[in-house]
């Protein structure tokens, strides 16, 4: 084994606090800050499938991590969802266990909680 050198030693620290910090964090705790989840918006216009979704989802009564509000038409803010039969934004799937996200519906004040 080779002795580490000054500088890996000195990268050391912050290795180690790096992955102890990505051991912590829930997988999607970064995504959702910008309301997105993997890339995707969590707003527009949503198909629930059955198999091979974009997003699965889990519906809870508190603590989600996003609150999403049913609307008719123009789905343009965090949270919003149209549900659609074809040609949707992105795809779900609810499940009652181990889901990506966990939403609330809401009736007003959709987004982030």
């Amino acid at each position: 084994m080779t002795p580490a050198t000054p500088r890996m030693a000195a990268l050391l620290p912050a290795v180690v606090a790096a992955a102890f910090a990505a051991m912590a964090a829930p997988a999607h705790a970064g995504d959702l800050a910008d309301c997105t989840y993997n890339g995707i918006d969590l707003w527009g216009e949503v198909e629930v499938v059955d198999s091979f979704p974009d997003i699965t989802v889990r519906v809870v009564e508190s603590f989600p991590d996003l609150n999403v509000e049913p609307v008719d038409s123009f789905p343009e803010a965090c949270g919003q969802w149209e549900f659609v039969e074809s040609f949707p934004d992105f795809t779900i799937q609810f499940v009652d266990s181990f889901p990506d996200i966990e939403i609330e519906f809401v009736g007003s004040y959709p987004g982030l909680p």
